[in-house]
């Protein structure tokens, strides 16, 4: 299999390496090392230093303020970053413009992309996502939230939970019923609605790690004008397959890098321990290894289907069970291989970000039991693991459909789309 990249984009992979070698915060690992305050400020400086350079939004079109480059330029940005350990874009860039700003350049008005595409980019607007409710996760078609025309706009009324970045929002695009008399998938249309307003509430949520990484959003006559559907009114479902489509391939070539660097530091964790001759624990390194290297090779897979010009569609859902189980497993082990030491303080439990630490620093039994009481979730967000095998079972190698089980439904029908 030949896996090496066009000309063009190897002369892209130098201009970056070039960019971060002048750019990259100095003593960042991650932001690790430094205080909160410095965090923040270094982020800010990185960010703008992307914006000067135009390395925010590559792919994107030049008339809505991308780089007009294609989606090979963008994976090579994506892969540098993460040998590089770059610090990622915030949480709200990575909404609002993988999955909200490519779904909007690939289903959105001239009108929406004109005006939302480029504060996207300067952050004015900063976007988080309302799709899971809490009679509506797996069985994303069940959603209650509700929106009424009222003239020139939209109302709202309803609940979202497990809204990633809602406290650090002002922008929130929702997956709301339109039509309650049409079929489950058929009466949804996708939103976007400005959060600084009275009838938006953002209620953070704590979790088993100390974090607030989520958030539940509660509506109450909330309003947005009538022209801020993506798609057609009542093509919900469509629209928000094409945001999970984003939203699952986002990672498509950098999670064999990210994880593999996570198995780097396993193995020193075992090297560390004297495990690395344990049958047990070899059996577990193994287990991984042959996961990453799954993952790379996938990634390939997915970049050669884009730069064809497909969406991420269904396929995606083997790199999501992928990598979500794997971060599962190897942070079991981490804490197999620690035993009694993991039982410590798991971590500061301040509403910070995640900080782990780089290859060849030591492993802290607090960090690696932060990460496992993360990983938990790993395989839930962006679809659950369970849902995921059912797609893939389902959709691509053509098994038989779920039957409907008395008093729970299909889980299987909730990301088919069928009406």
């Amino acid at each position: 299999m030949d896996v090496d990249y066009p000309p063009q984009a190897e002369v892209f992979r130098t201009r970056i390496r070039a960019f971060l070698a002048q750019h990259l915060p100095p003593d960042w690992s991650g932001g690790g090392s430094l205080p909160p305050e410095e965090r923040a400020d270094a982020a800010r400086r990185w960010r703008r230093a992307l914006v000067d350079a135009g390395l925010v939004a590559v792919s994107w079109p030049e008339e809505y303020g991308g780089a007009g480059l294609s989606v090979i330029e963008q994976v090579v940005l994506d892969e540098e970053f993460a040998r590089w350990g770059a610090p990622e874009r915030a949480e709200n860039d990575l909404l609002g413009i993988e999955l909200l700003g490519n779904t909007l350049i690939a289903l959105g008005t001239e009108e929406q992309k004109r005006h939302f595409l480029p504060r996207i980019l300067t952050a004015e607007d900063r976007w988080c996502q309302g799709f899971s409710e809490p009679d509506a996760g797996s069985d994303l078609a069940s959603v209650r939230t509700a929106a009424v025309r009222d003239g020139d706009e939209w109302v709202i009324n309803g609940q979202k939970i497990w809204t990633s970045a809602g406290p650090t929002a002002n922008w929130i695009f929702v997956l709301v019923r339109t039509d309650p008399a049409a079929a489950k998938h058929r009466g949804l249309s996708l939103l976007l609605v400005p959060i600084d307003q009275p009838g938006v509430i953002v209620r953070p949520i704590i979790n088993a790690a100390g974090h607030s990484s989520f958030s539940e959003v509660f509506f109450t006559d909330a309003r947005t004008p009538a022209h801020n559907v993506v798609g057609d009114v009542g093509d919900g479902w469509s629209a928000a397959m094409t945001v999970l489509g984003f939203e699952r391939g986002s990672q498509i070539t950098t999670a064999a890098i990210h994880f593999g660097r996570e198995f780097e530091r396993l193995c020193a964790l075992a090297r560390d321990r004297g495990l690395l001759t344990d049958a047990r624990t070899r059996d577990g390194l193994a287990w991984c290894y042959s996961r990453v290297q799954l993952m790379r090779y996938q990634g390939y897979r997915g970049l050669t289907s884009l730069l064809a010009g497909h969406r991420p569609g269904r396929e995606a859902a083997i790199s999501k069970v992928v990598w979500s189980e794997y971060f599962r497993r190897y942070t079991e082990l981490a804490v197999e291989i620690l035993g009694v030491e993991a039982l410590g303080p798991a971590g500061a439990g301040n509403g910070e970000a995640l900080i782990v630490p780089e290859p060849g620093t030591p492993n802290s039994p607090a960090c690696w039991m932060d990460e496992l009481l993360y990983a938990r979730a790993a395989t839930i967000y962006a679809g659950s693991s369970q849902i995921q095998r059912n797609v893939i079972g389902e959709q691509l190698l053509g098994l038989p459909k779920e039957p409907a089980r008395a008093g729970i439904g299909a889980p299987a029908q909730s990301l088919r789309g069928e009406n």
